[in-house]
This record gives structure tokens, sequence and C-alpha cells, in this order.
């Protein structure tokens, strides 16, 4: 009685014959007890890549092997069907004729299943006839979408691709507003005795349709502040990422919690769209902590407090302290949305400060007028700073102390560009890309100094495979000064520190004065090459070389470090390690470059 179960899976399994073009042995019956559990190790041979891939995806013994429950009975069925799973599994990439056999071997701890497989001639797609009628026959969209096709004629069929080919034209269509658009013709004709297959395709786009009135339903800001930020307007044409783009910007607002941008029922008459908007507020008073440490800055923290909703008409009031061994200061700011309240603001930054700089310590405070507009895909601030600053420069001689003060009242008009990436929503462009600012005064204006200054800074990361990237670094600074010694250090340029010429102090880079101090320069040269290798568990390995300087003459002398570093990156973490060796000063330590910076 105990080996009924197991002989008569057996002779199950023996008796049925193997799908056409495929093979089958079982070991010997009668080894197997009856109910007793067994472990599968699953061998599949002849195929790799995407078609292994696909044949493990659809093998119900692979799937199954490590199940607790399986038994000689449901092992021999399981092994039964591999041939056909097998055959389904590779039709889609273009085998219709494989050959599958089947070996099943009782082993000590279990059983071994080979299924090999020879995937044989594959179909060719001979030909392919797709077309587009209707009215959006010749949108650049749609044409974009048959020129980028992945169905090529003369190579090896894939169901795959054509199906890809179908989808993206008809995302295309109704993502454009063509949503009645359908599929009149869609075949694939595959003949496997003569391995040809044939692909017709008709996409009938039907009317384009238009947006429609927008339902706005909040009670958070004006509604004619919620409309200046839609992406589209009544009348365009209907456009899916208008919609998503419109919800990205409610989102980026920070004036709602929660907002959905729907689209209504369709007019098939008129041919319109309607757009119902809801949004829920969110938090009106929200404070923000950050803390960390950097080799530049010693300990450092930035505590934040913000009203995001002032009035029903969007304004903002912010304020900010930060603290550290180079920098304290206090802020205040009131910004107000403009024409795009998602892209574009007027502020007013009222700042108190007291830095260091070298071997200057500057004192002051500022008003600031800026305006932020977009222009296609260049973001540009224009700007007018109310400066009133002391400078003081401390010179030890044997016992004695001198120091030096100069203060100074400067109105400075100032104009920056910045580039956006594409889909750019947000209110401050991206920490890496081209930036540009040029700030300029005059007596004329009852400055007390005349100068004009240029700033151009750009970064980049050059992206050789999924490990292995290069960044890049370039910095130019230059002006013209009447009176250099009236010029107040925040102006002046200075070089070296983790985010300029590392193996060297925070600004350590500088033209010095009569006795000494390094006091800042009327220009800028500093690079970075440094490749990066994406490691296990969020680490990044990095080697670079740097170089740069600030100077009072282009032509003077350059310095050089290379070095190693290594990076821990997290949402809410940032750790770096960089280890820097001046080249041009080859008896100077290894610099230790630290950044450590977590946010709440």
């Amino acid at each position: 009685m105990p080996l009924v179960l197991p002989a008569a899976a057996c002779m199950a399994f023996l008796a049925a014959q193997p799908a056409s073009g495929g093979t089958a042995s079982l070991p010997p019956c009668g080894k197997a007890e009856a109910g007793a559990a067994a472990v599968v190790e699953v061998e599949f041979r002849g195929v790799d890549g995407a078609l292994l891939d696909n044949v493990r995806a659809l093998s119900s013994l692979n799937r199954l092997s490590a199940a607790q429950d399986l038994d000689a009975e449901m092992i021999a069925r399981l092994v039964q069907r591999a041939p056909a799973e097998a055959r389904a599994a590779l039709r889609p990439f273009g085998y219709y004729e494989p050959r599958v056999a089947t070996k099943l071997e009782q082993e000590d701890e279990g059983w071994h299943a080979v299924i090999t497989i020879e995937p044989g001639s594959p179909v060719m797609l001979v030909a392919q006839d797709v077309a587009i009628t209707g009215p959006g026959r010749d949108e650049r969209f749609l044409q974009r979408v048959l020129e980028q096709s992945p169905l090529r004629t003369g190579e090896r069929l894939s169901h795959p691709a054509y199906d890809q080919l179908k989808g993206e034209l008809l995302r295309a269509a109704l993502g454009n507003g063509f949503l009645d658009a359908r599929f009149t013709v869609s075949l694939l004709s595959v003949d496997p005795a003569t391995l040809a297959a044939h692909a017709r395709l008709t996409l009938d786009t039907g009317e384009r349709y238009r947006f429609g009135p927008t339902a706005i339903e909040q009670d958070v800001v004006r509604d004619s502040l919620v409309r200046r930020m839609l992406r589209y307007q009544e009348g365009d044409w209907y456009s899916a990422e208008a919609l998503l783009r419109t919800q990205f910007a409610l989102d980026d607002s920070q004036y709602f919690s929660l907002s959905e941008v729907l689209p209504g029922e369709r007019d098939r008459v008129a041919k319109v769209v309607p757009v119902r908007i809801t949004s829920e507020r969110n938090e009106r008073h929200v404070w923000t902590i950050a803390a960390g440490y950097g080799t530049d800055t010693g300990a450092r923290g930035t505590l934040g407090w913000e009203d995001r909703r002032r009035n029903d008409l969007g304004h903002r009031l912010r304020a900010q302290a930060r603290a550290s061994d180079v920098e304290d200061s206090v802020s205040l700011t009131y910004v107000v949305p403009s024409t795009d309240p998602a892209l574009e603001k007027l502020a007013f930054e009222l700042r108190g400060f007291d830095e260091q700089r070298a071997d200057v310590e500057t004192t002051g405070g500022t008003f600031k007028t800026a305006l932020t507009q977009v222009r296609g895909r260049w973001q540009r601030v224009l700007s007018a700073t109310l400066d009133s600053s002391e400078d003081k420069v401390t010179t030890a001689s044997g016992d004695s102390t001198q120091v030096d003060r100069s203060r100074s009242l400067l109105l400075v008009p100032g104009i920056s560009f910045a580039r956006l990436p594409p889909d750019f929503l947000g209110t401050n462009a991206m920490a890496t890309g081209l930036r540009a600012e040029i700030l300029a005064s005059t007596s004329a204006l009852g400055s007390d100094t005349d100068f004009t200054r240029l700033n151009v800074r750009d970064e980049r990361f050059l992206r050789l495979n999924d490990k292995w990237r290069f960044y890049l670094r370039a910095e130019l600074g230059a002006s013209v000064v009447g009176d250099f010694q009236e010029l107040p250090a925040q102006y002046r340029f200075f070089a070296g520190g983790d985010q300029s010429v590392r193996g060297y102090g925070y600004q350590e880079l500088s033209p010095v004065d009569a006795a000494g101090n390094k006091v800042g320069g009327r220009h800028l040269l500093t690079g970075t090459v440094e490749l990066q290798r994406n490691l296990p568990r969020n680490l990044v390995a990095a080697v670079f070389v740097d170089g740069g300087n600030a100077f009072n003459t282009f032509g003077d002398p350059l310095e050089y470090s290379v070095g190693v570093g290594l990076r821990y990156r997290l949402p809410f973490l940032s750790v770096g390690l960089d280890v820097a060796q001046s080249v041009s000063e080859a008896d100077r330590s290894p610099r230790l470059h630290v950044n450590f910076t977590p946010e709440f």
C-alpha cells in the first residue's frame, strides 16, 4: 500500500506523451515514499538571457520547487507540464518550434529536474504595415513613435516589440487629445512552417479634443492664484502631460497637503474635456532643522520657520538662523508670488551676518529685493541690494596686535541666470548646472566704491554606465574695481576647501596684503575632474583632480591637488570623506575633508 501513490504518479507521467519535439524520462518508480515532501532542484539548459528569464517565469515547476508540500505525484505533474510552458515562454521571442526534453532524477535529498531546450530557428518579421489615419496622422508626436519603433523588418520576431509599438502609439494619441483613437487593424500573422511573420497595425486617431472649463474646489488661497499655476488654458489642445505638470505645480506650492487634477467626462459633440481640481489645505506654519559638520565650516546648524500663507494671496514669511565657525547669520524674507506662482516670485530679504573669509572678518547687514522670472529654460533673477558692512583684519606683530577696519555702504544691482532642467517646476534652480551672476556698484548711486563682478559656475555629471560617472566642475570669477582696497571682502574671490580646491583649507588660496594677510583677489579660476564609482549599500568611491586659485592678475600660477574619496548617501543623511594631497606644494601634508549632514 505505501507504494501505490508514487507508482500511480510515475505510471501517469510515463503514460502521458510529451508534446511534439519533447522527450521525458523519470527515475525508477517505487523509490519515493507516499506523501513524502521533497525538494526539487530545477536546471534549465540551452537558453540564456531574456529567453531563460521568461522560461523560468512561466515554469510552474520552477515557481513551486521550494514548496514544502511537494510529493512525487505533484512533481511528476509539474514535469509533465514543463515542455508546453517552455514553448509558451519562447513564442514571444519568435521561437515557435523548440525541442524540449525533460529529465527527472531522485537524489538523496530530493529531486533534480533538468529541462533541456533547443530553441530552433526563429520566426523572422518579413513585413510590417503600420499606418496612422485620421486628422492626427501627421502629428509630430505620432510620427516620432514610428521613427523610434522597436519593430524591425528582417529581424527575429518579437511579440514584446509589437506590443510596445501598439502601446506607445495609443498612449501618444490619447495623451495629446485624440481621446477616441483606436486600432482599426491589429494583426500579427505568423507562419511557423515558413518561419515568417507579418505585422499589421492601423491607428485611427479620431478628432482631437481641447481643454474645457476648469472647476476649482479649495478654500486655501484665491482661485485666481490657483489658475495662474495651471499649465494649460481653456481652449488649448488636451494634454495629459499638462494635467500632470499642473499637479506638480500645485504640490510644489506647499499651499496644499493634497491636490487632485482630474479630467471630467468628455463632450463628444463639442470635443472638449472639462477639468476638476480639488485641494486640501496644508499646515500653515512649518519648522526646519538641519545640523552637520564640515571641514570648511566646523559644526554647523540651521533653524528655520515659515508661514506658508500670510494671506489668501499666497504671500509667505520666512525666518532663518545659521551658525558655524565661518558664518553666523539671521534673515527674514517676505515672498510675493509673481505672474506664474509656480516659477516666479518677488522677495524682500533683511539679513544680518558675521562671516570669516581667510584673514578677514566681515560684519554687516543687507536689504535685498529680488525678482525671479523664467524665460524658456533659463531662470533669471533681477536684484538690488543695499549693503552696509565692516571688514576687520587683525595683524599680530610680536606682542602687539593691529586691527585694520574698513566700512562700506553699497547699492549693488545684480542679474543672475541659471539653466533649468526640461520639466523644472520649483522656485529655485537645481544645485548643479550652469549659473552666471553679474553684480555692479557705482558711486553715481551713492556707493562708496565702483566695481563690476562676474561669476560663472558649471557642474555636470557625465554618466558612463550604471556604475561609473564623471563629475565635472568649473568656476570663473573676474572683477573690474576702481579702488580694490575699498572693495568689501564679500565681493572678492577666495579659493580652497571642500567645494573648491581640496588639499587646501577653506578660502586659504588668496592674494595677501603688505602684512601677509590673505584678503582675497580680483579674479578666480577653479576646476574639478572626479571619477565616481557606485558601490553597494549606498556607497560611492571617487578619485579626483582639483586645480585653481584666486589672484589679482590672470596668468598667476594655479594650485593643483589629487585625492580619493568615499561618500555615503541616504535621503536623510549625507557623509563624505575626501583625502587630498597638494601637487603644487609636495611638502604639504595630505588634508582630510569631512562633510556630515543629517537633515530633520
